[in-house]
C-alpha cells in the first residue's frame, strides 16, 4: 500500500524548508483500474477453461490485487469442488440431523457438534451409516476432493511452465491429513483413530490423543514440526516486514534489483547483515520460508504415524533414551513435610 502522510508540525515550517512526508505502507491507498486482465495462455485451450466475469473491489485491493476473476477450474476442479461439497453436506447434514433438525439449536451447539468416527469395534469394516458409515463416505468425498485439488495445483503449474514448488507444498500438507485419517487408521487396524469432523470435538481428540500416548510434547518428531512452525512465522515475519520497510525504495518491485546499487534489496541485505552477522539473499529468504513450512507438516506427520504403532508412551521413551528426566515419585507438600521443604528452603 502506498499511502503518504505529512506531519502538521512539518507542514507548520516555515517557507524554504524541506516537508519530510511519513511514508506507510500498511494498507494499498492508490488503486489503479484499468481494463480486466485475463492473463497469458501458452497453450490456447486455457481461455475455454477460465470462468467468471472479472470485475474489481476497493476491498481486497486494500490487502493485494483489486481484481476478482476469472478463475481456472478445469474438469478436476470441479470435480474436487463438487467432492468438497458432498463432503460439507454430509457432515452438515448429520450435525443438523443430532439436534433434531432444529435449525437455532444447531447454530448454538455447532461448535460443539460433530461427525464421529466408527467406534473400535468395527475394525476397518464398513459400519452402519449412523454409526460411523456416514464418516466412512464422507471421508471419501473429502479425500477425492483435496487430492483433485492438488492434481489441479500441479497441472496449473504446469500450463503456466513454473515450477512445482506451490504443488509440493501443498502435498506436505496432504501427508499429514493422510496420516490422520488413512495411513494411521489403516495401521492400528481400526476407522476409530481418526480424527473426529467438528471444531471443538477435534481439539478434544487432540488433547485426548497427546494424553493417551504419554504427552506429545516427548515426541521428538512433535518437537521438530513445532521449531519449523514457529522458524516459519518468524522468517515469514521478517521478511514481510523488511520489504514493507523498503518499499519505499521500491522494494516491491523486481526489474531495478537487479542492476542498481544502493537499491531496496541492497539496503534490506545490509540491515540484516549488520543486525546478526549475515543476511539471506532475496531468493535464499524464500527457500529458506520454503523448506521450514513444508517440514512442519512432514515432521509433524512422522510423528503422528509412529504414535500408537511404534511407541506406547512418548514420555517413557524419552526417560529411556535420557530425553526427559527420571522422577522419583515425590509430588506435592505432602512429600516434603512442609511447604518449605517442598522448596528447597527446609532443614
Amino acid at each position: 500500500m502506498v499511502e503518504l502522510v505529512a506531519r502538521t508540525a512539518d507542514l507548520a515550517k516555515p517557507s524554504g524548508d524541506v516537508i519530510m512526508a511519513d511514508y506507510q505502507n500498511i494498507f494499498t491507498q492508490v488503486q489503479v483500474q484499468g481494463r480486466p486482465e485475463w492473463g497469458m495462455d501458452d497453450s490456447g485451450q486455457m481461455m475455454a477453461e477460465r470462468v467468471g466475469t472479472p470485475r474489481f473491489s476497493k476491498l481486497i485491493g486494500w490487502l493485494g490485487n483489486a481484481q476478482i476473476g476469472p478463475i481456472n477450474f478445469g474438469m478436476v476442479g470441479i470435480v474436487s469442488l463438487a467432492s468438497g461439497f458432498i463432503w460439507f453436506f454430509i457432515v452438515g447434514l448429520n450435525m443438523l440431523a443430532q439436534v433434531g433438525w432444529s435449525l437455532p439449536e444447531f447454530l448454538r451447539q455447532l461448535f460443539w457438534l460433530a461427525l464421529e468416527p466408527p467406534s473400535p469395534e468395527y475394525g476397518l469394516s464398513m459400519p452402519p451409516l449412523n454409526d460411523g458409515g456416514w464418516y466412512i463416505i464422507s471421508s471419501f468425498f473429502l479425500l477425492v476432493a483435496v487430492l483433485g485439488w492438488w492434481v489441479r495445483t500441479y497441472q496449473l503449474a504446469q500450463q503456466h511452465k513454473m515450477g512445482k514448488h506451490v504443488a509440493w507444498a501443498f502435498a506436505s500438507a496432504i501427508w499429514l491429513f493422510l496420516v490422520l485419517g488413512l495411513f494411521r487408521p489403516i495401521l492400528m487396524g481400526s476407522w476409530s483413530e481418526a480424527v473426529p469432523y467438528g471444531i471443538f470435538p477435534h481439539l478434544d481428540w487432540t488433547t485426548a490423543f497427546s494424553i493417551r500416548y504419554g504427552n506429545l510434547y516427548y515426541n521428538p518428531f512433535h518437537c521438530l514440526s513445532i521449531v519449523f512452525l514457529y522458524g516459519s512465522v518468524l522468517l515469514f515475519a521478517m521478511h514481510g516486514a523488511t520489504i514493507l520497510a523498503v518499499s519505499r525504495f521500491g522494494g516491491d518491485r523486481e526489474l531495478e534489483q537487479i542492476v542498481d546499487r544502493g537499491t531496496a534489496s541492497e539496503r534490506a541485505a545490509l540491515f540484516w547483515r549488520w543486525t546478526m552477522g549475515f543476511n539471506a539473499t532475496m531468493e535464499g529468504i524464500h527457500r529458506w520460508a520454503w523448506w521450514f513450512a513444508v517440514l512442519t507438516p512432514i515432521t509433524g506427520g512422522i510423528g503422528i504415524l509412529l504414535t500408537g504403532t511404534v511407541v506406547d508412551n512418548w514420555f517413557i521413551w524419552a526417560q529411556e533414551h535420557n530425553f526427559a528426566p527420571m522422577y522419583d515419585g515425590s509430588y506435592g507438600y505432602e512429600a516434603y513435610g512442609s511447604y518449605e521443604a517442598f522448596i528447597g528452603q527446609g532443614e
